[in-house]
């Protein structure tokens, strides 16, 4: 870390996106910048196009590498941001459309990012959004971020937590097609998730949780009323959880597990696909204008990456409006995540 603060690798994301307006922004936050050294790895021309046009009271520096961002926090905490210079976006920028040439930029960013936190020059990643379908077209075979660094480490077990600091979510499946998901809800694949999540919530602070399993039936099937597959397979998973010392309960009806969870019942929420996970956490952290405050940090993998709940928003990219309570929060929980490994 440099000095008290860790030093995280900022991917500024789509250009085409509301990733260098939400990144400018929550850098310029003091809350950002007293948290963490942070260097952004993007287009400088095009981040200090961005800070003019927006009115954002950032200052930056183009930096050689990310070892020679400047560090802040404390009494250095006006010092400029550092910007590795990719000079990968040509203007005029098109705003709000997919382009290979954006995935294309947005891919090299998260490629750097990788690179500095396995060889240790940062101390942690956090990700602006890309786009899947501009990071397809590019000709990556990853559907995001996690698929790319997951393949690029060969970590097999990990998950994604989402939190808001007052919910904390994982999932058993994530981006894919809903009849897939519910195929792939096993008594193993739970019991992995369950297992992953309780083994590496202390990197976030949590010892020793205890977690609410979903069921993935209404009211978790009702007691073979509704249906007996959570019977059958999800509560397998939570008994053999429990016979290895893991506080995990359910399946639990997910109409009301996460009211228990915000109650204090308990300290995580396992979904068994997005949606049932990603819905409680975009309304509990809504943001006035439309924004979300939740962010995500990836359990299990060797180097602490965080990145924002929310995609590219194309429809509003350039309007100047964007919300960057995700990803001030994705600063914070990073360089909080950090300190926790330490």
């Amino acid at each position: 870390m440099t000095g008290a603060n860790p030093r995280l690798a900022v991917t500024m994301g789509d250009p085409a996106g509301i990733g260098p307006e939400i990144t400018l922004r929550a850098l310029a936050d003091p809350a950002a910048r007293g948290a963490a050294a942070p260097v952004v790895l993007g287009d400088y021309e095009f981040l200090q196009a961005e800070r003019e046009r927006f009115g954002i009271d950032v200052e930056l520096r183009r930096v050689d590498s990310a070892a020679d961002a400047p560090a802040l926090g404390g009494d250095t905490d006006a010092d400029a941001v550092g910007v590795v210079d990719f000079d990968n976006v040509a203007s005029p920028v098109t705003r709000g459309e997919v382009q290979s040439e954006y995935g294309r930029a947005s891919l090299a960013y998260v490629e750097r990012s990788i690179d500095l936190a396995v060889e240790g020059t940062v101390d942690g990643i956090c990700n602006a959004p890309i786009h899947k379908e501009a990071i397809s077209r590019a000709g990556s075979e990853f559907a995001g971020h996690t698929d790319m660094m997951a393949a690029r480490t060969g970590v097999e077990e990990y998950t994604p937590l989402l939190t808001d600091d007052e919910l904390y979510v994982t999932h058993c499946s994530l981006h894919v097609p809903l009849a897939t998901a519910v195929e792939h809800v096993s008594t193993e694949t739970v019991l992995e998730t369950i297992r992953v999540t309780h083994d590496h919530l202390p990197e976030v602070g949590i010892d020793n949780p205890s977690l609410g399993v979903l069921g993935v039936d209404p009211h978790a099937g009702d007691s073979g009323v509704i249906g007996e597959f959570d019977d059958r397979t999800v509560r397998p998973a939570v008994e053999r959880a429990r016979e290895r010392g893991i506080d995990a309960r359910g399946p639990l009806p997910p109409d009301s597990a996460f009211n228990r969870a915000l109650a204090g019942e308990f300290d995580c929420v396992i979904a068994m696909y997005h949606d049932q996970g990603h819905i409680p956490l975009f309304v509990n952290s809504y943001v006035p204008g439309g924004g979300v405050a939740a962010t995500v940090i990836v359990l299990g993998f060797p180097f602490v990456r965080t990145t924002t709940l929310h995609g590219t928003a194309y429809d509003i990219a350039g309007d100047g409006v964007a919300a960057p309570d995700s990803m001030l929060g994705s600063v914070q929980l990073a360089a909080e995540a950090v300190r926790h490994r330490s």
